[in-house]
């Protein structure tokens, strides 16, 4: 495939090599870009915002509407595209396929909702004769960078409400999931947006980020990564706006008066979704001592029927990790643990990108997968004696994302919701639960800003005051 700069698809001699990570066969090539690309793309998105910035509301909407369609007609191409290129099985891959359909229109909805308000300026005196309001203009350039764990539908989030603001997007997908993003431009193209608004850089990011980043025409930066490559961000950026959508290590706490099937299905379904390559994906449960016993009996019980294998079977409800470095790290994290004296349940073993979904008991302060974001298949099970310990335990790393309680007493929810230092609780739920439209985003090391269609065309519009003095 190409990349998009301007009103054209741009070839390379130099190119990418997209492989499925099940197999290592490959799937296809993609220039790889470099920072004459990033000028270029930045010099058409200048064009591409006074374009966008001029149409009217409808016509974005006109555009997202039928983006939206194309990709719903096409659904099963996009999610063989996703489940090819990247790790997702192909049935969950048709969930992000049908959440991109969401996403876009919801985005094509909240175009028509960016609304001001008036102001009343004759509440201080000497102000009597005075009358106004604030209406929301778009930023100008936005900068996306997005990971390989959701290819499309995380494009969408950046691209629909950058396009729904009248923005102009300069985007750089993930270097081992390309695909999906280029696909999306294309359906937004064949809906009819206007050439230079959007632009796709494919290449590796230590040729080319830099140069987006700190480029002074772009006013903001939509990012969705790792914690280190975040933090390398901000102190890059300069004076412009950053969302950042970074790691986490999600609790879930498991009171004794719950329903345990309910919580065992979605903490295993948790944990294992996308092989465990999920920002908000189940990593440390916290069950009450009184059930821990039948928890872990069960939970081991159920996560041993799930076959891992190549993304494409319908069978598989596990597919492969993204590469073989990434299954090699998790391997590392796994025998620390076991070195320090964790209680290996099941797993735990690698064969290729393969990696079996691994359980542990007594984990150790001092392991990694206690503390850091394994963004892996692993989960840990812990034994607690009350929710004030279960609340402690969950706060004790420096990330805040989502957590999660099971329990069928309001006052232990509510507890939770107020206690627990994370951007979303879910009540007996798993952490990883989502919907696109709302706002999405943590505390502490796991961001900055908010997701979610009208949190983040908030953060890519300002208002501008008008004031009349008659």
């Amino acid at each position: 495939m190409k990349m998009l700069i301007g009103d054209r698809w741009v070839d390379k001699d130099d190119k990418i090599e997209v492989r499925n990570p099940y197999d290592d066969s490959l799937v296809d090539t993609v220039p790889s870009g470099a920072v004459e690309d990033v000028e270029a793309a930045l010099r058409a998105a200048e064009e591409g915002f006074r374009t966008n910035r001029a149409l009217p509301v409808h016509k974005r909407i006109e555009v997202l509407y039928r983006a939206a369609q194309i990709v719903r007609g096409g659904q099963e191409e996009f999610a063989r595209t996703i489940s090819t290129e990247g790790s997702k099985t192909i049935r969950e891959a048709r969930k992000e396929a049908s959440r991109c359909v969401d996403t876009l229109t919801i985005s094509a909805e909240e175009a028509r909702r960016i609304a001001g308000e008036t102001i009343p300026f004759d509440s201080r005196p000497g102000s009597e004769n005075r009358l106004g309001y604030y209406y929301r203009f778009p930023i100008g350039i936005i900068a996306a960078i997005t990971p390989f764990n959701d290819p499309l539908n995380l494009v969408a989030h950046k691209v629909g409400p950058a396009i729904a603001g009248g923005n102009a997007v300069v985007l750089k997908p993930a270097t081992v999931t390309p695909l999906s993003a280029l696909r999306l431009a294309e359906a937004l193209i064949e809906a009819g947006l206007p050439w230079n608004i959007l632009n796709v850089v494919t290449g590796h990011a230590s040729r080319i980020a830099d140069a987006l980043v700190t480029d002074p025409r772009v006013r903001m930066i939509s990012f969705t990564g790792g914690t280190q490559a975040g933090l390398e961000i901000v102190k890059k950026a300069g004076l412009k706006k950053i969302g950042l959508e970074l790691g986490s290590n999600s609790p879930v706490i498991v009171m004794d008066d719950c329903d345990l099937e309910s919580a065992i299905e979605n903490t295993v379904s948790g944990a294992f979704w996308a092989v465990g390559q999920n920002c908000i994906g189940v990593q440390r449960i916290y069950v009450h001592e009184k059930v821990y016993a039948e928890f872990e009996k069960r939970f081991v019980s159920r996560t041993r029927k799930m076959k891992t294998g190549r993304q494409l079977d319908e069978t598989t409800d596990m597919g492969p990790m993204i590469t073989e470095g990434e299954a090699r790290r998790v391997e590392e994290w796994v025998k620390e643990a076991v070195g320090l004296g964790a209680r290996l349940l099941t797993g735990g073993t690698r064969k290729g990108t393969l990696f079996e979904p691994t359980v542990f008991a007594g984990m150790p302060e001092a392991a990694r997968l206690d503390r850091e974001e394994v963004f892996g298949p692993v989960v840990n099970l812990y034994k607690v004696g009350s929710l004030d310990e279960a609340i402690r335990l969950a706060n004790g790393v420096r990330y805040g994302l989502h957590g999660a309680i099971f329990t069928r007493s309001l006052d232990n929810a509510f507890r939770a919701i107020r206690e627990l230092e994370v951007g979303g609780v879910m009540v007996n739920d798993s952490t990883d639960y989502r919907i696109d439209m709302m706002p999405f985003g943590g505390v502490k090391w796991s961001g900055l800003g908010r997701e979610g269609i009208k949190f983040a065309l908030l953060e890519m519009t300002e208002p501008k005051v008008v004031c009349f003095n008659l």
